[in-house]
């Protein structure tokens, strides 16, 4: 590219980059939990972070694409993570109108009904039982994991700050996983 058409890329080129480094922003994109989302939202950021790679290249600098492509899809990412992560915006996500509701269903974005203020606080007490009760369950290594996890850091962050092999941070997160999917499928967390 030169300098003029730099940072425009057509349809059809596009649609190659993407077949070509899709592997990439899935394999950039695994490692990592999103709070309040799931691994296609992930995977949607990594492609947000891969477009713009191909926006920004210069191949003069002397780096690989691919190299430069997943630095950006990973920063991307991790970006994403720790927006979600983050308590700044809690209140604006769930608030409850003071006036009457105009819906009358229930709201999958907030995931809460917008009736009454007191489901809010009956939602709210519940996640807190449920938070004190996996606490409980966690051992000293899975509740440190599972602070650092949702403060956004990866798994190699995790291992390092640890000490531990990333393998064993691996298995403290599926741990994890297990225990609240028992505890909220069975209010068990043994």
């Amino acid at each position: 590219m030169d300098d003029d058409s730099r940072g425009l890329i057509s349809e059809q080129e596009e649609e190659e980059l993407i077949r070509r480094y899709a592997y990439i922003v899935r394999a950039c994109a695994r490692p990592y939990f999103l709070v309040g989302g799931d691994s296609e939202d992930l995977f949607q950021e990594g492609m947000l972070g891969l477009l713009s790679a191909a926006r920004t290249y210069d191949p003069n600098r002397g780096t690989k694409f691919s190299t430069y492509a997943e630095y950006c899809v990973k920063r991307r990412i991790v970006s994403a993570v720790r927006s979600a992560a983050r308590l700044k915006h809690l209140p604006l996500s769930n608030y409850v109108s003071l006036e009457s509701p105009v819906l009358d269903e229930y709201d999958s974005q907030s995931a809460y009904y917008l009736r009454e203020p007191e489901e809010f606080v009956i939602a709210s007490e519940r996640i807190h039982e449920i938070a004190d009760r996996l606490n409980v369950g966690l051992s000293a290594l899975e509740s440190t994991v599972l602070g650092m996890f949702l403060d956004g850091h990866s798994y190699d962050e995790m291992a390092c700050a640890l000490g531990k092999p990333y393998k064993s941070v691996d298995n403290a997160v599926q741990r994890i996983r297990k225990k609240l999917t028992r505890l909220l499928n069975y209010g068990d967390n043994q």
